[in-house]
């Protein structure tokens, strides 16, 4: 797959980090393990994500814990899947 990285909406560690509520340590090793896709930039290598595959964890992470919420919890919400 080729992706355009000067259009996309790139995201740094630190941005990850703070989005996730984790260490920054911790986006690079999933980073490093490939649970999170990041591109090198630059000569120093740093690593960028894109903002919509950050997006996605995200809402896959809500769907798992969608699923495991009460039914009577589920009418309350907005969104439905």
């Amino acid at each position: 797959m080729i992706v355009n990285l000067n259009n996309a909406n790139l995201l740094t560690v630190g941005q990850v980090a703070r989005l996730l509520h984790m260490h920054p340590n911790t986006v690079r090793r999933w980073s490093n393990k490939g649970i999170l896709e990041s591109y090198r930039i630059c000569d120093r290598g740093d690593r960028r994500f894109r903002k919509e595959d950050i997006d996605l964890l995200l809402f896959e992470s809500w769907l798992f814990d969608y699923n495991k919420i009460s039914v009577k919890r589920k009418e309350n919400l907005l969104v439905h899947v």
